[in-house]
């Protein structure tokens, strides 16, 4: 299957040239190449079948063929050597610690506002900026516990970070599904080579919450708050749940009760000690936020000014996972750790202004436009594959509203080799690594490779026909070629 793989005019993330191997993937291309052609499809489907049984999905809104979906998953993993791992490694590790250090910054002494490096309008004016946040002090000063940063790796190698999740970053529950299905399907491929485990997630995960429960609290209760079954990502909510051995519960199953949150329970209630919230920001107190938000708990807010209940991430970290106040995360890391960003950003322009807008404007069919709160892939112009007719409309949009939009160039993202129809063929993927801030700061191995599955396509979110492969970091470099 691999003899015609047409490697193409892109970084191939498991080949350096047509029939040679990068040196981190040959043991993963000399296993399979002891495969027959019919053997690999049947495996890919064994694969399929596995996840479609672990009931894997996630849902699509609005979507004419219904709402569930079956997350699509493709055999052929990506590999990272140990050496490339420990730069991406510290690399978030640093811009972590700066993002956490802004959202402090901004909703404490605003030193970086005054200081001029970011424009005071474009936090304070800022949608994810929360007044109601300004002076909270989250457990152990760390408002971003769990984190989701994009990565994507241009046609020259060079690896950037395109965007940074705050909020309530998704997909993790994937990338322990397709490490327990590869096991499963093709356990010769982690005899070959010693790859790092991903399975410690979910210990790291309750280990990260429970320590921002009350000291005097011995044994945290701990819950996950989640909107409900119609949410897109309600699987992982349940299947985080289910591995920490905690509740999944709804705004309904609790309340404020005698300067506590409580969850009901058949035994009556039970004081509630740390929140990990799956729900947005303005929805997590009607009495606070939103009046019309039903997902929440109406007081909570109190309570958690109060120190009597932890939320996981602090409310307000959406304001760091702006993409306008991304463009600035190189001056936040200068700024708050003194230190050259490790991790390059996408060179992004900000049609607030001018100048950068008139360029944009001028090559809209080179640059992918985004707005600036926007996610899961909605919303964006692809130039390269867009028309005139979209280009234009969003010429208009950009013009009404320059102060929301964002764009970049369209980088020509690597690919991995992917199982289509009986065929290899080459698919752009990008990659979600996990972050976790507790006592010290946690990246998961790996974290999920999205693949673009149409042909050409760069968008790989699940939502617009994307899906995923597992992700192997091997433990080290010396001996790679080990068959």
């Amino acid at each position: 299957m691999f003899e015609d793989y047409d490697v193409g005019d892109f970084y191939d993330e498991m080949f350096l040239m047509p029939g040679v191997p990068r040196p981190e993937a040959a043991f993963l291309m000399q296993t399979l190449s002891l495969l027959r052609d019919e053997e690999i499809l049947r495996r890919q489907a064994t694969a399929e079948q596995s996840l479609l049984h672990l009931g894997i999905t996630f849902n699509v809104y609005g979507s004419p063929d219904g709402v569930e979906k079956i997350f699509p998953f493709d055999l052929i993993p990506r590999v990272i050597a140990a050496r490339e791992w420990a730069w991406i490694e510290a690399g978030l590790q640093q811009r972590i610690r700066a993002l956490n250090a802004f959202i402090a910054d901004v909703y404490g002494e605003q030193r970086i506002l005054r200081d001029g490096v970011i424009p005071s309008d474009l936090v304070l004016t800022n949608p994810a900026y929360l007044e109601a946040c300004r002076g909270l002090r989250p457990p152990h000063d760390i408002w971003c516990h769990i984190t989701g940063t994009d990565l994507v790796r241009d046609r020259d190698g060079q690896i950037y970070v395109l965007e940074d999740n705050l909020r309530c970053p998704s997909g993790v529950s994937y990338v322990l599904g397709n490490r327990s299905v590869m096991k499963y399907t093709l356990p010769q491929l982690f005899e070959a080579a010693t790859i790092r485990p991903v399975s410690t997630y979910p210990s790291k995960l309750l280990e990260t919450l429970k320590r921002l429960a009350p000291e005097h609290i011995l044994d945290p209760t701990v819950v996950v708050l989640t909107p409900g079954v119609a949410n897109s990502a309600y699987f992982e909510h349940s299947f985080l749940a289910q591995q920490m051995g905690v509740e999944l519960v709804e705004g309904r199953d609790l309340v404020v009760d005698g300067g506590l949150v409580k969850m009901r329970t058949t035994r009556g209630l039970k004081p509630v000690d740390v929140i990990y919230r799956r729900i947005d920001d303005t929805f997590l107190d009607p009495e606070t936020f939103r009046p019309d938000s039903l997902l929440g708990v109406p007081g909570l807010m109190q309570v958690y000014r109060s120190g009597r209940v932890a939320l996981a991430n602090a409310p307000g970290t959406g304001v760091a996972d702006d993409k306008a106040i991304y463009a600035y995360v190189p001056d936040i890391i200068r700024y708050y750790l003194s230190e050259t960003p490790i991790l390059p950003n996408v060179p992004t322009y900000l049609c607030r202004d001018p100048e950068a807008r008139a360029y944009v404007l001028d090559h809209l069919e080179q640059l992918v436009v985004k707005t600036t709160g926007g996610s899961g892939g909605y919303g964006m112009l692809v130039g390269p594959t867009s028309t005139a007719l979209e280009r234009d409309a969003f010429r208009e949009r950009i013009l009404a509203r320059p102060e929301e939009y964002i764009a970049q160039p369209a980088l020509r993202l690597s690919r991995v080799p992917t199982i289509v129809g009986d065929r290899i063929e080459g698919r752009h993927v990008d990659l979600r690594p996990y972050i976790l801030y507790g006592e010290d700061i946690f990246v998961l191995p790996g974290g999920l490779t999205r693949v673009a599955l149409r042909r050409g396509s760069l968008v790989v979110n699940s939502s617009q026909g994307g899906g995923s492969k597992d992700t192997w970091v091997l433990a080290d470099d010396h001996d790679l070629t080990r068959p």
